[in-house]
């Protein structure tokens, strides 16, 4: 490890007790806290005793955690110290000043953060956006929209790297003046999903990635409503873009308000399906948003702290083509269907499919399931 690391204070072989209690078969993250409670620190969780130790984890863990590390336990210690040796890999233990202290007040935080980037970012105030993986060209341009408002505003943008509402807050937070923190659920090492791998790799140099699991941990499904706990521990409050009825989204609201943590929601359409999260966290008492100014009102953060912030979230006038003005202004923000347009324009089928195309190709509707069409706000 590198003098300049911040993880350098903490010497291999502290790093080497952290790995190895994590390594240890049978304690998972609630058996180490309150191991840790008991004693003070991995090192001394070792020197205990079988007798200390049995009387706060029984016999069988006590002998386990006496035994010497196992080889799979020594190959993972031997791979995370290789690891870091590469510039900008991190690993911090719970209790290092560099820990997340946003992430080390929340009921049961991560022993290790494994970070690939800029770990300074941790420090900084954070925001987290979610939402649909199957995100509508609406929600991905509003929640990059507001990531990029956000990052210029100082806000370093929280996701966790997957398909649709994640991936388009990641890339928003990278065109803006600040950065973007990727929360994985894989180990840090990999890249998932594959199609993301060119946006993980911007992270890991422009902003930050960030995981909880060993180097090597594969993506499993049990892996990913556990990361959301991190995402929103890592921020003062959850935005939430586009969300079904049983959305995972809603998973990382709900931790986030049992965190005490803000919550907010972008309204949508009664009959848009992925405007019905949204819509169940309004009632539930979420902020309903409209505008980037309102999330930085809720944080008390000043808005356009660094580069002028891009207006987002309301209606705004939409860059028009000549040809296509009236089609333009027949459709508002409610999904049409392509018959009812017939009806309302007068227009043939000809004419109102070229009128589309060139609306379409422009960025400024959007085609749905069903044959209905919908503007998008930009």
């Amino acid at each position: 490890m590198q003098d300049t690391d911040p993880t350098s204070a903490r010497s291999a072989a502290c790093l080497t007790d952290w790995l190895r209690l994590e390594g240890t078969r049978g304690v998972g993250l609630r058996t180490a806290h309150l191991l840790l409670a008991a004693f003070g620190s991995p090192r001394a969780i070792f020197e205990a005793g079988h007798a200390a130790l049995a009387a706060h984890v029984g016999p069988a863990l006590a002998r386990a955690l006496c035994a010497p590390p196992s080889p799979a336990t020594r190959t993972l210690i031997d791979t995370t110290l290789a690891w870091l040796r590469t510039p900008s890999h991190h690993v911090l233990a719970l209790g290092d000043a560099a820990y997340p202290q946003a992430l080390a007040t929340i009921p049961d935080p991560p022993l290790l953060l494994y970070i690939r980037g800029r770990i300074d970012l941790l420090a900084r105030p954070a925001l987290a956006i979610v939402g649909s993986r199957n995100a509508t060209l609406q929600g991905k341009t509003n929640a990059g929209a507001f990531a990029t408002a956000l990052s210029d505003a100082g806000v370093c943008v929280v996701s966790g790297l997957a398909l649709g509402i994640d991936a388009a807050a990641h890339e928003g937070a990278l065109r803006g003046a600040g950065s973007t923190i990727a929360v994985v659920g894989t180990g840090a090492d990999l890249f998932y999903p594959a199609c993301n791998r060119a946006l993980a790799q911007r992270i890991a140099s422009e902003g930050c990635i960030v995981s909880e699991y060993a180097l090597g941990t594969p993506p499993t499904s049990g892996n990913f409503p556990r990361r959301n706990r991190i995402i929103s521990g890592l921020s003062s409050g959850v935005l939430v873009v586009e969300a079904a009825a049983q959305s995972g989204s809603l998973i990382t609201a709900r931790v986030a308000a049992e965190q005490g943590r803000e919550v907010f929601a972008l309204p949508g359409s009664i009959h848009a399906p992925l405007a019905k999260g949204c819509h169940q966290l309004i009632r539930d008492g979420a902020r309903l948003i409209e505008t980037v100014d309102e999330v930085l009102e809720a944080l008390q953060v000043a808005p356009r702290l660094c580069t002028p912030a891009v207006a987002v979230a309301s209606a705004q006038a939409l860059p028009t083509e000549t040809d296509c003005t009236d089609l333009l202004a027949q459709l508002g923000h409610e999904p049409l269907d392509v018959d009812y347009l017939l009806e309302l324009t007068g227009a043939d089928i000809g004419q109102l499919s070229m009128g589309l195309l060139a609306l379409e190709m422009a960025g400024m509707i959007e085609r749905l399931p069903g044959g209905k069409v919908q503007r998008v706000v930009a």
